[in-house]
């Protein structure tokens, strides 16, 4: 597995962010949801903690790759004309890890939730509020029937990688597995391990 190198000290924080859902809602939402979504992974030969995983990929005008079949990860959304293929894949909800661009004008008009939480890919520490928020908002929305979530930034390397894998942590997943997977589907993310160590922390800090 790639791995980058550690370079700093903490980032700032976002600006703006939209988090539903409330940390008290409890063990049990969790374990439903993650017992739902690890049914759902297909397969493909590759074998993670178990399970084999399917390789889903869209044909359209984003960087999408599908790492469940409802969680998706990749790069900048940028165009209404790319966002109108986000919504005839079937997503439903964004996390937007760009502090380039905020996707919730272009997503508005088509009934699409965005999480707009923007963090610089610049190789320093991530506090929690940023974790908490993305898994809060994915919580909530994967509990709902039929939802789709897209997290992305940019070029989907670092920034959506990183969400990804403390989604996947809360989810039961080691971090080991879940890079694994994540890495697995898509070659070109990469997990520097400054951004792996606060996805550490974060984790540590809700147990």
């Amino acid at each position: 597995m790639n791995r980058s190198h550690d370079t700093g000290a903490m980032s700032r924080a976002p600006g703006i962010s939209i988090s539903p859902g409330a940390e008290s809602s409890g063990k049990k939402r969790l374990e439903a949801i993650s017992a739902a979504l690890r049914q759902e992974i297909g397969t493909s030969g590759e074998n993670i903690a178990g399970r084999k995983v399917r390789v889903t990929r869209l044909r359209m005008g984003i960087d999408i790759t599908w790492v469940t079949v409802r969680i998706g990860v990749g790069g900048g959304i940028w165009t209404k004309e790319n966002m109108a293929a986000v919504a005839r894949a079937g997503i439903t909800h964004i996390i937007d890890m760009q502090i380039e661009f905020d996707d919730t004008l272009l997503a508005a008009p088509l009934g699409i939730a965005v999480c707009w939480n923007p963090v610089d890919d610049d190789f320093e520490p991530k506090p929690a509020e940023v974790f908490a928020r993305g898994v809060e908002f994915a919580l909530a929305a994967l509990e709902q029937d039929e939802t789709k979530l897209f997290v992305h930034c940019a070029a989907g390397v670092h920034r959506a990688p990183m969400m990804t894998l403390a989604l996947l942590g809360v989810m039961g997943w080691t971090l080991e597995d879940a890079m694994e997977l994540i890495e697995g589907l898509r070659p070109v993310a990469d997990f520097a391990e400054v951004y792996v160590r606060s996805v550490e922390e974060f984790l540590r800090g809700r147990s």
